[in-house]
């Protein structure tokens, strides 16, 4: 199988030629050969178009695009259109529409407007799909195959309700376990009939946590199936191309991307920060190491497992993903959409690269004129090409043609552990506050230990942890046997583990362990927390150290650690904080609070330098992102100036974006970027 991954970076994004006249698609080759665009994403949301009556396909007009694509030098990823069904399919099957929780069935009008559990949807999906199948399979335009858009959409209705029954009862084989599992003796919810069970509607009061839980679970197994279906047809038609989905991020998404990882051909992701300041760069080194960690994950699966017929090779590259979706020129917030700063397209773009990505993609290449987003940024704006965005995406294309030698993995020593049932467990409204949070624990320490200098992988439970001299666990809140000993295991041989509040409270289906939290760590940990202390959020506890903690307290009692911070006044006054345990030869430090960004630094700092850990351009000037991607003694610096004023970055060899050698340092003007091919030795 020919990857993407195998040739120069890609660049481009969705391209859209049915939303314009056809004189206009000439010259969008055109420009995308002047700005270096080598691959989009075609049909995404051309359903009506490709199929405008059921079973008549309209194809002619696809045929013209391919066509004048692969002969302007442009790949094509084939999307099949099942993310918007069209209007005759919501109204020749109104039972496909999903139901929200309170019982409303929506309407057509909007994309997403569908039912993954639903017979109908389904057959009209995989009908779509063998059509394109069968006519471009072997096309010479196509590079792969592009599924969906954006999985996330969950439903409430009755063929739902059916499916979630049939999921239960293969996970937990009978409804003795199912009762177990969920604690169904409380509030008089026992089961004596699988009819009896729904999907989690709205109710009277708090529903029931580990029904909660199971139905985010059974939605990702629903939506990977439904994603399967498409991507083994696809396969069979033209076992030689690549077939993925782009994942979309946010708390609202009820998939399992770890798992998905498994089953795509590459890890696609979709990223749009949410933030306008440094925030943004924060999170951009954030989502790019998440999708790496799931690529990672994924090429450990595929090395012990047999490879399957028409899939990647077992030992596939470890940890090569691809950027599917951005923003060019936009970042788009509550409420409003701000314009990036000239030269914030670049660093946004080779932050991905840095971290793994083998190019950079964009939603969208044509701004339209009309639609639900017809002001989202493009990389040809309404403007056109005569524009500061579209010189930029040309200056941008001539970069990442000049990178085409970078390759191998990033280089990280530091871990952070990502669990996708602890996220969604810890947002049940029972909980004893709404604001502990799994993602926003892991940014808060991926946050601290980017602005020290450290690069972080992301590594799912029970993946291999050679190689990781620390490991943080930020409030994995469901931790099962096996995880627990896999941490075990990380210390004892002499890892340093820094976990923080709410990690290992609960087992796999969200009851709490008992015996004082917690409980699957107490051991490894050497405390034991009696009482939780919540904090209102304008709220914090004092430190002894100078620092303030926030969200959360605990009454914690050593049981062979020794404590390195205490809180100062109030209740908790002299008690700990922050501790260490040294066990065989590793070291287990825990977090009973959140500690301000200044302190966790510190904390961070303290953990790191214990473990060995080094910044990876120590030289480095705050505001400056430096990563370094190794392949054997080849390696490659990614230098990146977040900051408005001139910075100098102590470095050796040849800058690849000016071919300029570099005997001592680097000067990097404000915003600028520099990849250099490091010195050997």
């Amino acid at each position: 199988m020919l990857m993407w991954t195998d040739g120069p970076l890609c660049y481009g994004g969705d391209y859209n030629p049915e939303q314009w006249p056809e004189q206009v698609w000439s010259e969008d080759v055109a420009l995308m050969r002047q700005a270096g665009v080598n691959l989009v994403t075609v049909g995404v949301f051309a359903w009506s178009r490709l199929e405008p009556a059921p079973g008549r396909y309209t194809f002619d007009w696809l045929d013209r695009v391919l066509d004048l694509l692969h002969d302007g030098g442009v790949r094509v990823a084939l999307a099949t259109p099942t993310a918007s069904p069209p209007p005759w399919f919501s109204l020749a099957h109104p039972g496909a529409l999903p139901v929200t929780a309170d019982g409303i069935r929506l309407h057509h009008g909007s994309r997403d407007t569908y039912c993954a559990a639903t017979p109908a949807y389904r057959e009209a999906a995989l009908r779509v799909t063998d059509a394109l199948a069968d006519r471009y399979a072997h096309h010479p335009a196509l590079a792969g195959w592009h599924v969906h858009n954006e999985y996330g959409t969950t439903c409430h209705c009755e063929h739902t309700a059916r499916a979630f029954r049939r999921w239960l009862a293969a996970r937990h084989g009978d409804l003795s376990a199912l009762n177990d599992a969920w604690v169904t003796s409380f509030w008089s919810q026992h089961y004596s009939d699988w009819a009896q069970i729904s999907t989690p509607r709205a109710t009277q009061y708090l529903p029931n946590p580990g029904q909660l839980l199971d139905f985010r679970r059974f939605w990702s197994d629903t939506l990977l199936t439904a994603y399967t279906e498409q991507r083994d047809r696809l396969r069979a038609a033209n076992p030689a191309l690549p077939v993925t989905t782009n994942y979309v991020l946010g708390d609202w998404v009820p998939v399992d991307h770890a798992r998905w990882a498994t089953e795509v051909d590459l890890v696609a992701v979709d990223h749009y920060p949410a933030a306008v300041d440094q925030g943004a760069e924060e999170q951009t080194a954030l989502a790019a190491d998440l999708a790496r960690g799931w690529a990672r994950h994924a090429a450990v699966h595929r090395r012990s497992a047999a490879p399957r017929a028409g899939g990647p090779p077992a030992g596939a590259a470890a940890a090569t993903w691809l950027l599917m979706e951005s923003a060019p020129n936009q970042i788009h917030t509550a409420g409003r959409m701000h314009t990036k700063e000239p030269g914030r397209m670049m660093r946004h773009s080779l932050a991905h690269v840095a971290r793994g990505s083998h190019g950079a993609l964009f939603f969208q290449w044509r701004a339209p004129v009309g639609g639900a987003e017809r002001f989202h940024s493009a990389l040809v704006p309404h403007a056109g090409p005569d524009s500061r965005v579209f010189r930029e995406t040309v200056a941008l294309g001539a970069a990442l043609r000049r990178l085409t030698e970078v390759r191998g993995d990033v280089e990280a020593s530091v871990a952070l552990v990502v669990d996708a049932a602890s996220a969604w467990a810890l947002r049940h409204p029972g909980m004893p506050s709404t604001l502990p949070d799994h993602h926003d624990e892991l940014a808060a320490a991926h946050r601290v230990l980017w602005h020290a200098g450290h690069t972080c992988d992301t590594v799912t439970p029970g993946d291999p942890l050679d190689g990781y001299r620390m490991l943080v666990l930020p409030a994995v809140y469901l931790v099962d046997d096996a995880t627990a000993d896999w941490l075990r295991g990380y210390v004892h041989a002499g890892g340093h583990l820094v976990a923080t509040y709410l990690s290992g409270v609960a087992d796999e289906h969200a009851r709490v362990r008992l015996g004082g939290y917690p409980a699957a760590l107490r051991e490894l940990l050497g405390v034991r927390a009696e009482e939780f202390h919540p904090l209102a959020e304008d709220d914090h506890v004092r430190l002894d150290d100078g620092g303030t903690g926030r969200i959360w307290a605990e009454t914690l009692r050593l049981s062979g650690a020794e404590t390195v911070v205490s809180y100062t006044g109030g209740v908790l006054d002299a008690m700990p904080a922050v501790t260490r345990h040294r066990v065989g030869a590793g070291t287990a430090w825990y977090l009973s609070t959140r500690p301000d960004d200044a302190t966790y630094r510190r904390l961070l700092d303290t953990a790191a330098r214990a473990a060995g850990v080094t910044p990876v351009c120590p030289g480095a000037p705050e505001g400056v992102e430096t990563v370094r991607r190794r392949d054997g003694d080849a390696s490659w610096l990614f230098l990146l100036n977040h900051t408005d004023h001139e910075q100098h970055v102590p470095a050796r060899g040849v800058e690849l974006l000016t071919a300029t050698p570099v005997e001592r340092a680097v000067t990097l003007p404000p915003g600028g970027v520099a990849v250099l091919r490091e010195h050997k030795g």
